[in-house]
Formats: structure tokens, C-alpha cells, sequence
């Protein structure tokens, strides 16, 4: 059993932005952006997870709803599901936090796919205290994402997606602070990426694949019924995959991503421009959507430095023996001032017929600890084919 205060909690989800703000004369001042639901920003499959968290360009599978649905037009098999399983604080003894995420897709021909996904993250069992340690009751605090997407091949290269998602969080719902009644958090968004994929001519035959990805573009939340609201996760991902095959029996694959959130910048409480409107509420956490979406590139404290902070970068390398054994290896990298989280990432994969196995590890190189420090993380993949008729021959 845990036991936290409701108005930690509180402060965790209404007033997270305001944790940290940046003096942009200070050197090195830590400027990290925060939004709701961070959990939209979990990758949940073993596979990108050990080639630090990246994946954008790489071959299409269930878990491509999580990073780049537009990939899935591209796929082989015919219909795929896919289940993972990803503990969370383990190192601090918690035993019933975890991300659980199912995937799975269809073909619905020669050129089109739609894919679903369930992403459910639980927090486990709370118990609700006052600041007095006065009991308030026991909470399972738990969110969740349902997302479909349709994918679709725009010529024999470049593909598309489009995904809708509803999402729900439920931190405190039924709970009071200061006589303000907590609520679950809704929203409704949508991803929109695209895939370009092509043959060269290296060794037995490859591929390169060039993905671009906006995701978790939606409404803003919040977990009262005050009018103001924070933004959600709204991210943009670029990157590409280079798939060689060496020979009949290996291949191997790079992959390098860049990420920036489409959040507005936290300014500091000094700045002029920090309540313009003197309602005691952050200016910036007040922007309309797109304007804080647009924003987003050009509104650092710092000026441009800051900005190019913002992009955090996954480089990773996968290998496969006989289409069969896999080994992967990665790296994340984010600015000490932007998080500052930095870690390694390593996994296996098997595949045998229609099943598949993932697992992942990752060993955090920073000092800002990650919920994941070494931890294993699992995937299971199925991937079938349906039998054709076969055809009738004359003579």
C-alpha cells in the first residue's frame, strides 16, 4: 500500500508546468516543458524500446500504431496482434504500476490497413490523505488511450495515416481540494504520418524508409472544471531506417529519430509576459492550440539554442540471424536542461512462424533516474496470413 497526500497529487497534475521555469540570463537553467497525460508519450512495445525508444523508419508491425501508423499500408502479413507489458518504479519496490499496451492490424487489400490499440496505464493502489494525514479514502488511479487508424498507400512508395484516439485520465476523480471538486480528464486527438520507402541497391538487397509523425494533436485537458486547461503531449517525429540485407541469412538495421513536444516553452514568473492579463494564471498555458502548437517552435526563453534543445534523439542498430534471432542496441539522448533523460537500451527478439518474443532493458547513463532503470519490458507479436483458394488451372 501507498500512501500519498491528495494535495501532492494536486500539485502533480494541475500545477506541474509551473515546476520548473528558466531565467533565460541564468547559464544552464533548467527549462524542461511538462504537459498532461505524459503517459501518451511511453513508448510501449520491447522492440523500439531497445533501440532507444526510436523507431519511426523501421519495418511495420502492430506497435507501429504507438510511432508511425502510416507504416502499416507497407506491411506483409495480413492481420497482426501484439501485447506488452511494461513495469513501472520497479527499482522503488512497486509492484502493481505497469503500462499495458495491445495492438493489432488488417489488410483490407492491396493498398489500405486499419489498425487499433489500447494503451491502460495504472498507478496502482492509492491510499488519499489530507495535509493533516487524515485519511480520504483508497483510489486506483488509472489512464487510458483507444486509438484506430487508417493507413493507406498514395503510390508504391509513400503511404499515409490517419488516427483518431480518445483519451482518459483519472487521477483523483471523486476527490476535493480546497473545496474544488477533482475530476478525470478527456480528451480527443489524432496522429497524422506519413512513410516514404524505397530499395537500394546495397548488398543483398535493402531498404530505406523516411518517417515524419504528428501525434497526440488534441484538446486540452483538465482535472477540475476550471476553464483553464493544460496542453497535452502534441508532438513532432522525424527520422529514417536503413534495412540491409547482407546475405540470405543476416540483416541488419540503423535508425535515427528526432522529437520536439509542440508545447509551449514555460516562461519564468519575472517575465513581463508571464500574466499579461493579471488573472493569476501563466499566459503561456492560456494559448489556444494551434497557436500554442506554432508557437512551439519559436517560443524559448532562450532563443534559438534553447529551441534546438527542445529536439531530443534516439540512434539505434538491430540485427537479425536467419529472420529468427534478433539483437538490439540503442540510445536516447534529451538536454540537461530539457529533462536531462539519457540512457542505453538493449534487447533480444525471437521469431518463430507466427509468434514473436521481445524484451528489453535500458541503464540509465544521467543522474535523473528513469521509472524504467533497469527493467525488463516484454512484447508478444503474432502475425498470420490468410490461406488462399487456391486457383482452378485449364488445359
Amino acid at each position: 500500500m501507498k500512501y500519498v497526500s491528495l494535495l501532492v497529487v494536486m500539485l502533480m497534475v494541475a500545477n506541474a508546468a509551473n515546476a520548473q521555469y528558466c531565467d533565460p540570463s541564468t547559464e544552464n537553467c533548467p527549462n524542461a516543458i511538462i504537459s498532461a497525460v505524459p503517459f501518451l508519450r511511453i513508448v510501449p512495445d520491447a522492440r523500439s524500446a531497445a533501440m532507444g525508444d526510436g523507431g519511426l523508419g523501421i519495418s511495420a508491425d502492430a506497435n507501429s500504431m504507438h510511432l508511425n501508423a502510416s507504416k502499416l499500408a507497407f506491411i506483409d502479413s495480413d492481420y497482426g496482434l501484439s501485447a506488452s507489458y511494461s513495469p513501472w518504479l520497479r527499482s522503488l519496490g512497486l509492484q502493481d504500476v505497469y503500462l499495458a499496451y495491445l495492438a493489432g492490424y488488417k489488410k483490407l487489400g492491396e493498398n489500405q490497413t486499419l489498425g487499433a490499440s489500447l494503451r491502460y496505464f495504472s498507478l496502482g493502489e492509492l491510499q488519499f490523505t489530507d495535509i493533516n494525514g487524515n485519511s480520504l479514502g483508497q483510489g486506483n488511479p488509472n489512464e487510458f488511450e483507444i486509438a484506430v487508424a487508417y493507413a493507406r498507400k498514395l503510390s508504391t512508395k509513400f503511404s499515409a495515416a490517419l488516427t483518431g484516439k480518445f483519451i482518459y485520465s483519472n487521477l483523483a476523480g471523486g476527490q476535493q481540494i480546497d473545496n474544488i471538486d477533482i475530476v478525470p480528464a478527456t480528451s480527443g486527438a489524432v496522429d497524422i504520418s506519413f512513410t516514404y520507402q524505397t530499395p537500394l541497391d546495397i548488398g543483398a538487397g535493402s531498404t530505406l524508409r523516411i518517417a515524419s509523425a504528428f501525434t497526440n494533436i488534441g484538446s486540452k485537458v483538465s482535472y477540475t472544471k476550471s476553464e483553464f486547461k493544460d496542453f497535452i503531449p502534441g508532438n513532432l517525429g522525424l527520422g529514417a531506417a536503413l534495412e540491409m540485407d547482407l546475405d540470405n541469412y543476416n540483416q541488419l538495421t540503423f535508425l535515427l529519430d528526432f522529437n520536439k513536444l509542440l508545447v509551449p516553452t514555460p516562461i519564468s514568473p519575472e517575465d513581463p509576459e508571464y500574466d499579461e492579463n493579471n488573472n493569476g494564471y501563466p499566459d503561456f498555458r492560456e494559448k489556444p492550440l494551434f497557436e500554442g502548437i506554432f508557437g512551439s517552435f519559436t517560443d524559448a526563453p532562450g532563443g534559438f539554442s534553447e529551441e534546438i534543445s527542445e529536439i531530443n534523439f534516439s540512434v539505434g542498430a538491430e540485427y537479425w540471424y536467419n529472420k529468427q534471432f534478433a539483437f538490439r542496441a540503442g540510445y536516447f539522448f534529451e538536454s540537461p536542461n530539457k529533462g536531462n533523460r539519457q540512457f542505453i537500451t538493449a534487447g533480444l527478439g525471437l521469431k518463430y512462424n507466427v509468434f514473436g518474443l521481445n524484451v528489453s532493458y535500458l541503464v540509465p547513463t544521467s543522474n535523473q533516474r528513469s521509472p524504467l532503470d533497469n527493467t525488463l519490458r516484454f512484447t508478444l507479436m503474432f502475425h498470420f496470413d490468410e490461406k488462399k483458394e487456391p486457383q482452378a488451372t485449364t488445359n
